[in-house]
């Protein structure tokens, strides 16, 4: 269901053992939700039942249960979570609103752990942060795929340019050979008019004529055959001559071409296979400690006096011994029960470990950045090698047509050859039969027959030679049609290709525009003394990648803040109030929000601790936020709730 399907629908929430929550059910209405109450009321328990029912991993049972369940109604449509326990982790079933959660997990759950809230005040890669939901393997491999289809088309292209260059000349030849035609037929007509004025005259014996007639007949039969095949010969040998030179050409380009061993490109497939193995387990190596590190981070802002009863509990410890230690762990600051074992442990060793785990989360991410440069490098090595390989394989191909063009031309010239010699032998026959024939009154008129039947010849010549011509220049046009269509679509996949090029920038783009934007207006709503501005600015730094120098893009955080006097001076985030910070952090995960288009999927943003800010400031960021989610739920103390619009739902009890 989108979020358009669920606009004014009241949404419904039952849920059990979730956190510290034994049962509740809740009705939110579309707009704003306060939940209103002390610590340790069970809101944040709420909102991550919330998450839950979202497709939240997020979640946690409440410590003398192993499993716990929520349900979550919105219109006809209600959809279920069971966590439990299960060696010691926590497992969850069900069918959730979402498929997948990590847009929802970076920008719309903001509780206090929430990574993108928190990486202002964490220094963290605001840039890695924002593109992490975007598949750049998807969009690389869709890049390849156009490109290999630009490169065949840019091929074909050049085909029908060579065949183009060719239509000006054929044209040029058939207006010659229409000229050739016509005149031949104007001398044939002249030359028939005077034969027949001729044959007028004549007064000769039927039959002798008959036999002349016939004779010449079959001497202009045997004339014509030998003009084509001489015509004939004359072209195979032309084209011969021009395969030889083309085969010359086609040899010397397969030459210039580099050795490219099939092992080659299967061994860089290898790797690249190999590479994208080892990153998929990076990328999950990450999630996981991104899991652990909220966790612990969560478990040392504070643990609840029922947890730490319930571990004290566990280990077999009397109700008056697990108050007493209970009391104790209170109001030591510096120590904190293990959620593992129960037993009290000190809080700097817990941090220790946590550093140790940011480090190593560090690494993980550089070495990432490394494994994705090498891919790149392997990816650009492969497309250079199937480049050269396919225009070898083009090349070996066009040289065994010509060879094989080349055998049957020579044989069909062996042919022709065969039948000129027969031919002439047939013709001098033929015409020692006619002079034997011809007498002196019959001299004049067998001149204009064999003039006549010459003229007959060389018009069948022309004619068959025109008609060789419109073939090829129909064939050339038939094939230049497809031209227009290959160039459209080749500016479709130039354009396609420059979006996919560009589409992890035009995002970067938007979220900066946005996060400038949204902090502008929101630093005016909120009305911080001398501060006047908080922004990001893309740079782009040069760092060793693998084998090359690769230009990395990063997202500053700039600071400038005014003097009494109001001069502007810039100054670090490390210097900003935590009421400054958290709103700053909020508004970053907002850019997340809205530049990924959350709400499309996500119709919710929760909300927790937010005490930082002050009453008023939290009522106008809740006014200003509340007008890009369909849902907007926040734990509030109730000094602050007090604050908001009346109109606001309010929760007071779960």
């Amino acid at each position: 269901m989108s979020a358009s399907q669920i606009e004014a629908e009241k949404m419904q929430l039952s849920v059990e053992n979730i956190g510290g929550i034994d049962g509740t059910t809740v009705e939110f209405t579309p707009g704003v939700t306060a939940l209103a109450g002390r610590n340790a009321t069970n809101r944040t328990s709420l909102l991550q039942a919330i998450m839950a029912a979202f497709g939240s991993d997020h979640v946690s049972l409440k410590g003398d249960a192993d499993q716990g369940q929520v349900d979550m109604t919105i219109g006809d449509t209600t959809y279920t979570r069971t966590p439990e326990r299960r060696n010691g982790t926590i497992v969850t079933g069900g069918n959730p609103y979402l498929d997948d959660t990590e847009l929802a997990d970076l920008f719309a759950f903001l509780l206090e752990s929430n990574e993108a809230r928190q990486a202002v005040a964490r220094s963290d890669d605001l840039r890695e942060l924002i593109m992490r939901p975007v598949d750049t393997d998807a969009i690389q491999a869709e890049i390849e795929q156009l490109e290999a289809e630009q490169r065949e088309i840019e091929s074909n292209l050049e085909d029908l340019d060579s065949l183009a260059d060719r239509l000006p000349e054929l044209e040029e030849r058939r207006t010659t050979l229409t000229e050739q035609i016509e005149k031949k037929r104007a001398e044939l007509e002249e030359k028939e008019t005077e034969l027949a004025e001729a044959d007028a005259d004549v007064e000769d014996s039927r039959a002798d004529k008959r036999e002349l007639e016939e004779t010449l007949d079959d001497l202009h039969d045997a004339r014509a055959s030998l003009d084509d095949t001489r015509f004939e010969l004359d072209t195979q040998r032309e084209s011969l001559e021009a395969l030889r030179e083309e085969r010359a050409e086609v040899q010397g380009e397969l030459d210039e071409l580099p050795e490219t061993p099939v092992g080659d490109i299967e061994e860089i497939n290898t790797e690249i296979g190999r590479l994208r193995d080892r990153l998929r387990t990076i990328d999950t190596t990450v999630n996981e400690l991104q899991t652990i590190i909220q966790f612990n981070e969560e478990m040392l802002e504070g643990t609840s006096r029922e947890i730490i009863d319930s571990l004290r509990n566990d280990v077999g410890n009397s109700e008056s011994e697990s108050e007493a230690i209970t009391d104790q762990l209170v109001e030591d600051s510096e120590n904190v029960v293990c959620w593992t074992c129960g037993s009290e442990v000190p809080k700097a060793e817990i941090e220790g470990t946590l550093d140790r785990l940011q480090k190593l989360r560090s690494e993980t991410f550089e070495e990432r950045n490394e494994l994705r440069s090498s891919i790149d490098d392997l990816q650009s090595d492969k497309n250079t090698l199937e480049d050269h390989q396919r225009k070898r394989d083009r090349l070996d191909r066009r040289i065994e047509q010509i060879e094989n063009e080349l055998e049957d031309r020579e044989d069909r010239i062996e042919e022709l050859i065969s039948t000129r010699e027969d031919l002439e032998s047939e013709i001098e026959r033929l015409e020692e039969d006619v002079d034997d024939l011809q007498e002196e009154d019959y001299s004049d008129i067998l001149d204009l027959h064999k003039e006549a039947n010459q003229l007959e010849f060389e018009l069948g010549r022309i004619q068959s030679d025109r008609e060789s011509v419109d073939s090829k220049i129909d064939g050339i046009e038939d094939r230049l049609e497809q031209r227009e269509s290959l160039k459209e679509r080749r500016d479709e996949v130039h354009t396609e290709l420059a979006d996919l090029r560009t589409r992890i920038e035009q995002i970067e783009e938007q979220a900066i525009e946005q996060f400038n934007e949204h902090m502008e207006t929101v630093l005016d709503l909120l009305e911080y003394a001398n501060l006047e501005r908080i922004w990001i600015e893309r740079t782009e730094h040069q760092v060793s990648q693998g084998r090359r120098t690769v230009s990395q893009r990063t997202f500053d955080l700039h600071v400038i803040r005014s003097t009494d006097s109001g001069a502007a001076y810039e100054d670090t985030v490390d210097h900003l109030s935590e009421s400054e910070r958290e709103v700053t952090g909020l508004v970053f995960a907002l850019a997340g929000y809205l530049v990924h288009e959350v709400h499309e999927s996500v119709p919710i943003m929760l909300l927790d601790s937010l005490e930082a800010i002050d009453s008023d400031r939290i009522a106008a960021l809740i006014e200003y936020v509340a007008d890009h989610a369909d849902y907007l739920v926040v734990a509030l103390l109730p000094e602050d709730a007090s604050a908001l619009d009346q109109d606001y739902q309010r929760v007071t009890e779960i």
